[in-house]
Order: structure tokens, then C-alpha cells, then sequence
């Protein structure tokens, strides 16, 4: 048997803020993280990471899917010499299968191939399996692209799969009134509050809470926007929290193409027609904060304060600008406690891990 090389040195930082905190593999796009897509495509120990830049390896932010695993296995049983210690994954190999993937190059693309990736892993993971009964009390559409895991509460809402599968996770509830169009993902323990608006293609990852109007948007997971306000075309990180009201535009006014800052080169880069806010993990917005078009905003940020917040903030700010440094021993005890408060802890790999990035400002 042989295992799939993969490599994430070249792309971490055009990743960022996202891979600052959790390797290229642990983002979430569809219903799984990258990793988890290659768990179930090829088995636990069918890949690993490889820290050898020169070493031939598939790039850690290529998208994983069945056609892609089909192609890995035909390249793995080609009978060719294979250089010692390379197996079947020599160069060529590996440029063969790149030109049959989908590379996760910048932030935005994780919230513009979602629709992609939900279509995808709604397959893999409900193929040959049975869906709970749909509740009488849902209007369903297109009930057959509905999968619905036991432990979920479903009651009183409205889900329309005529655009695209919807997934409901163990444990998460779609509250009364709600409105969710497909495709669609509530991971295990999400939660969509009552008279959510929610549009296609939005994944809402483990324990994160949704509410208010929420377009083609993807939670990684424990991330609230539990109130009224407007998220499109937008990646939140885990553990932040959005307060009420808070908004983010995701179209200038000229219609016009949106530029998002990218650490790595010091320089905007264009990001298409559509770009809301890319939120890095840990952080959290005041009520009624309002961002322009591709926003980036780094961990552990606190983000309040009069006016528009700047198109970019950096990691462990504090207020408004971005020109105050988050206090180390408050961001850290802040941090505990919303981690509390759904019961799970900080640990010290995190803590240090944070610690890092502090140090590096």
C-alpha cells in the first residue's frame, strides 16, 4: 500500500489568517476539513505530511474528491521505475494529478468553490445510508437531497433543496421559522436560530450558531452570528464571535472587483466581484460593527469602536483601527472563556501556538 505525500509549505501563507493557527489540512470547506475529506477517500493512514520541500508531494490545498482519489490509485498502480524511497508519486505522477484538482490558493476561494466542495461531501458521506425521517411540521423541497443524522432537531422551518443538498448534523437544531436554501451544511452541534435567513452555499462547522441573512458563507466551527445583520461571501475562523447587528459588505457599490490584502506580499490582490469578511480565529466584533468589501481581519482581534473598521486588521488588535495591541494576559483569559461557555478547554499547544504568533508582531 502506498501513501499519498502531501505538502503544505508553499502554500501556508497564502492561506493566511487561516493557517496561522491549524495546518492547510485542518481548514473546512463543504461538510469536512481537508483532512477528513482524505480519511474517508483514502483511509486513515492513506496520506501524511511531508516537510521535505524538494520531495515530490501533492499540495496540501488541493481540494480532495472522488474523482481526484480515483486518479491517485490509477497513478499508484501505474507499473513505472520508481526512484528509491519516492513509491509510485514521482514527479510526473504528481503533476498528473494536479492538472485533475482544484487548488485552495487564497482565503476567498474557500467561500467560492463551498457550493463545490458541499455537493461533494454530501455524497461521500450520506452515499448507502438512510436519513432520519423529515419532521411533518418541515416544508421540505426536493426532500430526497435532504440528510438529516439522528440526534438533530428539525421542527417549524422551511428547507429548500432544489438548489443543492441540505446536511443536518448529530446534535444540530434548525429552530421554528427558519428559511435555509441549499446547498447547505449544519455540522454536528450547529444551530440555526429561529428566522434565519440562509442562503446557499454556507457551511455552519461544529457548535457554531447562525442567524439573521447569511449567503455563501463557511463557519470553521464554535463561531457565533447568532443576531440580526448581513455575512456573504465570507470565512469566519473558529471561536469568533460577531455581535449584533454587525454587517459586512460583500459588493462595492461600483460593482467593481474587491482587492483583499495578503500578508505574505505586503499587497492587495484581486479577489473577484464578491468578497465579504475573512475573520481569523479567536477574534470578535462589538454590535453594529460594519465592514467594507474584503475585509481581513487576523486572530485574536477585538474589533469596536466608532466608524468602518480598515480593510485590513492585524492579528491581536484591539478597537477600532487595528493601531492597539490586544493585551497578552486578557487575550488569553478572554479566550478561556468563551471556550467555556461550550464547554470545551484551552490547551497548552493552542496557548503556545497563539504565543507564537504574538511574539512575531
Amino acid at each position: 500500500m502506498y501513501v499519498l505525500p502531501l505538502q503544505d509549505i508553499s502554500c501556508t501563507n497564502d492561506l493566511l489568517p487561516f493557517t496561522s493557527t491549524r495546518s492547510v489540512l485542518g481548514i473546512r470547506m463543504g461538510i469536512l476539513t481537508l483532512s477528513e475529506k482524505w480519511m474517508l477517500l483514502l483511509g486513515l493512514n492513506g496520506f501524511m505530511l511531508n516537510k521535505n520541500p524538494s520531495a515530490p508531494s501533492l499540495p496540501a490545498n488541493i481540494l480532495p474528491t472522488r474523482a481526484l482519489a480515483a486518479r491517485i490509485r490509477e497513478e499508484a498502480n501505474r507499473e513505472l521505475f520508481h526512484p528509491a524511497g519516492q513509491g509510485p508519486f514521482n514527479q510526473a505522477a504528481i503533476d498528473r494529478i494536479i492538472t485533475h484538482g482544484r487548488l485552495i490558493r487564497y482565503p476567498w476561494h474557500i467561500f467560492q468553490h463551498n457550493a463545490e466542495a458541499l455537493l461533494e461531501d454530501f455524497e461521500l458521506i450520506t452515499t448507502g445510508r438512510e436519513s432520519q425521517p423529515i419532521p411533518p411540521s418541515v416544508r421540505a423541497i426536493n426532500p430526497e437531497a435532504i440528510f438529516i443524522e439522528a440526534g438533530a432537531n428539525v421542527q417549524h422551518c422551511v428547507l429548500n433543496a432544489s438548489t443543492g443538498p441540505i446536511y443536518i448534523g448529530p446534535k444540530a437544531e434548525i429552530m421554528e421559522g427558519s428559511l435555509v436554501r441549499g446547498p447547505f451544511a449544519a455540522c454536528e452541534g450547529a444551530t440555526v436560530k429561529m428566522g434565519a435567513k440562509i442562503y446557499g452555499a454556507t457551511t455552519l462547522g461544529p457548535y457554531s450558531t447562525g442567524g439573521g441573512e447569511i449567503k455563501n458563507t463557511v463557519f470553521f466551527g464554535y463561531s457565533n452570528k447568532g443576531h440580526d445583520g448581513y455575512l456573504g461571501d465570507a470565512v469566519i475562523g473558529e471561536w469568533c464571535n460577531l455581535g449584533a447587528g454587525t454587517s459586512a459588505s460583500n459588493l462595492k457599490n461600483n460593482a467593481g472587483t474587491i482587492r483583499v490584502w495578503h500578508p505574505a506580499s505586503g499587497s492587495y490582490l484581486d479577489a473577484g466581484q464578491k468578497c465579504g469578511l475573512l475573520m481569523g480565529d479567536y477574534s470578535r466584533t462589538a454590535i453594529n460593527t460594519s465592514f467594507d468589501s474584503g475585509t481581513l481581519t487576523g486572530v485574536c482581534c477585538n474589533i469596536f469602536g466608532a466608524g468602518v473598521p480598515p480593510k485590513y486588521i492585524p492579528d491581536f488588535s484591539w478597537g477600532h483601527n487595528g493601531s492597539v495591541r490586544y493585551e497578552w494576559d486578557k487575550a488569553i483569559r478572554d479566550i478561556a472563556s468563551w471556550k467555556k461557555m461550550k464547554n470545551q478547554i484551552f490547551t497548552d499547544s493552542q496557548v503556545l501556538r497563539l504565543k507564537h504568533i504574538f511574539e512575531s508582531l
